[in-house]
């Protein structure tokens, strides 16, 4: 009933930049925070971002100044700013909402499919 479609992955090359968009869509009452996550191969997931409803934000250590998330309300949709991309930074990069469904709803956590990021050296 809920559906999270990441966009604007790709392959960059080091030094670059790509924008990665999150759209929630479905049964939405309203979204409290909204994240990013990212999973490379053969490691566990780690948090890259993650934005309150009112705007609070918290970063990775390993993306501080770098990266930027923000959120269009309105439109249920988070963005990833990425600058000075590294080869680390590869990894298949998911999106995360919590999302009430109803008034009376404390929310349930919702994920993207992920969309690839691949920084060349």
């Amino acid at each position: 009933q809920v559906r999270l479609v990441e966009s604007g992955g790709g392959l960059v090359q080091a030094g670059g930049s790509l924008r990665l968009s999150c759209e929630a869509s479905g049964s939405i009452y309203s979204i409290n925070d909204m994240g990013w996550y990212r999973q490379a191969p053969g490691k566990q997931r780690e948090l890259v971002a993650l934005i309150t409803r009112g705007g609070s934000i918290n970063y990775g250590d390993s993306v501080k100044d770098r990266f930027t998330i923000s959120r269009a309300n309105a439109e249920n949709t988070a963005y990833l700013q990425m600058n000075s991309l590294k080869p680390e930074d590869t990894a298949v990069y998911y999106c995360n909402a919590m999302v009430r469904q109803r008034l009376w709803d404390t929310g349930d956590v919702y994920w993207g499919q992920g969309t690839q990021v691949t920084v060349s050296s």
